[in-house]
Order: C-alpha cells, then sequence, then structure tokens
C-alpha cells in the first residue's frame, strides 16, 4: 500500500509527539508517587521525633521494654503524638485514633502489621514486624547517654490507607485521561498541519508535471521565506530559462530556415534560368553559382564550428606560443584585402618580449580571421582600422576598431547573439548568417578569455579580446 507524504508527515509528527506524551506520562507518574511518599516519609520523620521522646521517658520510667507488650495503647499514642496528658484541638480525635489502634494491637501484637519497629539494644525485635528491617530509618532511644533500643518507621508505601490510595489513584487516573486528551488533540491538529505543510509540494508536483509536458509559462506561489517558498523560487527560475530556451531554440530553427532558404532560392533561380535557356551558360554565370555555393558553404560551416563548440566537441590543442606573432600573421593575410578596400591600417604590434599564451594556434587564427573578416566587410571604403595588443598585470588585451558604420551600445551588447545583425549595416548579400561573432566569443570563452563590443572612437566598432598569459610575463 502506498503511503502520501501527507500522511507519512502525519503519522510522523503523532508518533513524535505521543512519544514525549508517554515519556512526560511517566516523568509525572515517578514525580507523583516519589513527592507523595517523601511527603508520607516527611511526615513519619516528625512522628518519629515525638515518638522517640516518649520511648525514651516510658524507658526511664519501667527500665525495661516490657510495657510495651502489657500497654500497646502507649504505643498507638506515642505514634499519634497524643498522650493522656496531650491537650490541644485535636485531642478527641487523636484519643479515639489510638483506641481504635489499641483494639487492633489487643487481638494481636504479631498477627498485625504495625507501621514502626522498635528494637532493643541489642537491635533484637521488641515490638513491630520483625521479618526484615531492610529500608528502616532508626533513631536511637537513649538513656542516661547510652542506647537502649531503636525506634523506625516502616516504608510509607507499605501502609498507604484507603483514603491515601485513592488520593493516588484519582492523580494517576486524571494523568491518564490528560495524556490521552493530549493525543487526541494532536491527532485533530496533525492531520490539517501536515496538509498545510505538503500543499507547496503538492503544487511544485503538479507544475513540474505541466513543466515537462512542455508547459513552460507556468509558475507557482513563492509567498513564504523558508525552504518551500525558496524552492517554488528557484523552480519558477528553472520554468522561466527552460521558457527562454525554447523560445531561443524556435528562434534559431525560424532564423536557421530562414537563412538557409535564401541562398538556396537564389541558387534555384540561377539554375532554373539557365535550364530555361533564359540565361545563356557562360563563365560569369558559373562564377556567379560558385559564388552562391560558397555563400552557403561557409553558413554550412558556421553553424557546424558552432554545433562543435556547444556540445564541447570543438577540439583545442593548446601549446605555449607567442600572441603577437600570430596578430601580426593573420593581420598581414588580410593586409592586402585592406589595402585593395583603401581602408587605411594602423597597428601597434611594435617588438619586445614574447607575449606567451596557453592556446590553439589554428582556433587564434579562425578568431582573428573572423574578426578581421568582419570590419573588412561593415568598414566604408576609405575607412581606417587600428589593432594594438598591450600587456596588463596577468592579461593581454588587444582591441580592433574600425571606422563608420558604427553602432549604438546597446547594439554592441548583442553583437554576439547568433544570427544577429545590425540591419543598418548588414545585408545576406554583403555580409555573413551573423555567426561569425558568436563563433569567436566560443573560443575566446574556450581559451579562458573575454570579448566585449563597443563604439569605436574612429566612429566603426571596437572589438577587444582579453586572454591571460603565462606567469613569465605576469
Amino acid at each position: 500500500m502506498k503511503i502520501g507524504i501527507t500522511y507519512r508527515l502525519f503519522f510522523s509528527i503523532l508518533g513524535a509527539t505521543s512519544l514525549a506524551i508517554f515519556s512526560l506520562f511517566l516523568i509525572m507518574r515517578w514525580n507523583i508517587d516519589r513527592g507523595f511518599f517523601e511527603y508520607l516519609r516527611n511526615l513519619d520523620q516528625s512522628r518519629l521525633d515525638q515518638m522517640t521522646v516518649n520511648l525514651e521517658e516510658a524507658y526511664g520510667e519501667h527500665g525495661n521494654w516490657d510495657f510495651l507488650q502489657n500497654d500497646p495503647r502507649f504505643l498507638t499514642e506515642s505514634m499519634l503524638g497524643a498522650r493522656s496528658d496531650d491537650a490541644g484541638p485535636g485531642k478527641g480525635k487523636r484519643v479515639a485514633e489510638g483506641r481504635g489502634m489499641q483494639r487492633m494491637g489487643q487481638r494481636g501484637p504479631r498477627r498485625t502489621r504495625w507501621p514502626f519497629i522498635v528494637l532493643d539494644a541489642q537491635r533484637k525485635p521488641v515490638f513491630g514486624k520483625d521479618e526484615g528491617t531492610e529500608g528502616v530509618d532508626f533513631r536511637p532511644i537513649l538513656h542516661d547517654g547510652a542506647a537502649v533500643g531503636y525506634v523506625g518507621f516502616l516504608p510509607p508505601k507499605q501502609f498507604l490507607n484507603p483514603h491515601q490510595l485513592r488520593f493516588l489513584k484519582q492523580q494517576k487516573s486524571a494523568l491518564v485521561l490528560a495524556a490521552g486528551g493530549m493525543v487526541v488533540a494532536v491527532m485533530l491538529f496533525s492531520l490539517p498541519l501536515a496538509r498545510r505543510l505538503v500543499s507547496p509540494i503538492r503544487s511544485i508536483t503538479a507544475a513540474t508535471a505541466d513543466l515537462a509536458s512542455g508547459r513552460y509559462d507556468i509558475r507557482v506561489p513563492a509567498g513564504s521565506s523558508d525552504e518551500m517558498g525558496q524552492l517554488a523560487r528557484d523552480f519558477n527560475t528553472m520554468a522561466l530559462t527552460l521558457e527562454n530556451n525554447e523560445k531561443a531554440r524556435r528562434q534559431w530553427v525560424a532564423d536557421i530556415s530562414h537563412e538557409l532558404r535564401t541562398p538556396v532560392a537564389v541558387l534555384r533561380g540561377e539554375l532554373e534560368a539557365l535550364l530555361d535557356g533564359i540565361r545563356p551558360i557562360s563563365p560569369e554565370a558559373v562564377r556567379s553559382l560558385h559564388t552562391d555555393v560558397m555563400r552557403l558553404n561557409r553558413l554550412v560551416e558556421d553553424l557546424y564550428q558552432l554545433s562543435l563548440s556547444d556540445i564541447g566537441a570543438l577540439t583545442y590543442r593548446k601549446t605555449n606560443l607567442d600572441l603577437r606573432a600570430v596578430l601580426r600573421d593573420s593581420l598581414e593575410t588580410y593586409r592586402p584585402e585592406f589595402f585593395r578596400k583603401g581602408i587605411r591600417l594602423t597597428e601597434d604590434l611594435a617588438r619586445g618580449p614574447e607575449v606567451v599564451v596557453s592556446a590553439d594556434r589554428e582556433r587564434l587564427n579562425q578568431l582573428f580571421a573572423n574578426l578581421f573578416e568582419n570590419s573588412l566587410r561593415y568598414t566604408d571604403t576609405e575607412g581606417r582600422l587600428s589593432v594594438g595588443l598591450a600587456v596588463h598585470g596577468g592579461r593581454a588585451d588587444i582591441e580592433i576598431q574600425d571606422s563608420a558604420p558604427g553602432v549604438s551600445e546597446e547594439e554592441a551588447k548583442r553583437l554576439f547573439e547568433r544570427l544577429y545583425r545590425v540591419e543598418a549595416s548588414r545585408s545576406r548579400t554583403s555580409g555573413g548568417a551573423g555567426l561569425g561573432l558568436a563563433i569567436c566569443k566560443n573560443i575566446v570563452e574556450a581559451h579562458e578569455g573575454t570579448i566585449s563590443a563597443h563604439p569605436s572612437l574612429l566612429g566603426g566598432l571596437l572589438i577587444r579580446v582579453a586572454f591571460p598569459v603565462a606567469e613569465k610575463n605576469v
């Protein structure tokens, strides 16, 4: 049988509380017995003091203990603290009680269980129970400075009268009823409490089922500040993240479809024109087809590289190399292209100590190629490009900034998003698919570096890349 968490919590609360109540019941019951018998023992001690004095006086008058067998009335009056010559408002009652006990004593002292014991000087029983004195607190009876006997009361629990027994029974019954009532109250209180405590868990469970079915807009209330409230807030954060990821996935699929559709449509149109004879087959037509195929190939390759980076399958073979030399070699490769477009190149890569970084040379070449290709495409003719490298502490900073057209600070923050274009300066004909900078970001982060985009002082875009350098450069 499957037991839900509500009833598990209910039985846990009930069990723990019942155990506490039962323990308290045992402690209280033990305390009642202990306190009641302690009270009787203290009462007996006061009687024992008076009885010791009376026995000392009687022994002095008779000179031996024979009078105890001949006059039991003396013992009963001594035990009650009332001799025949005592005075006081309780005299009549005590004397009557003494006479009753006297009658008991006349039936035979050995057949009657007396609550006290009298021993002689050799500790032999003179009067009272003689089958053992364990647990009896004896007081010496003195005559002329010597102990002539001992007197003591038996433990009170051995001589409880009906009134005392009834009192103890009433107290224990009341304690049992109180403990039972508390258990019933806990039962009535713990089930609603368990349901209330489990209610947030039920809400999160139902919301989790909705989330698993694809309802990413589901949220749960998070009003409390305890662990359950924190769990609800974490669930809402997870749901929001999944919702955003799902939106990004759908947008990504739509953008990829759109990006692939355009070059395929252009390529199809040109091929159909050639097949229908509308456009003659010529080197120019073939060259145009080749250009479209290369653009499509570049898009597919970028997607492939990006997917490898996302799944962690993009391999990196890192070695210690000179960052300045790699940057200069990449720049020299693109220098003719910048010259052909009329872009004036300024570099600050003066020779100096090697800037050693742990990196993959091939991936760094890919990074710098994407950045220079981006500047080449989106910088106006007769523009400017500045490339600089500097070491600050344990970091190597690379700055690549070009001239107009520029971007705003808000647009610069989004340039590393996949398939994002600044419409004022990019087009599918002259530009790429918006994946180059996203690939650059993945490469830089794989080298434990940072990359950011900002408006350039030259009027265009500033790309700042930072790499950690080896200890010898720090």
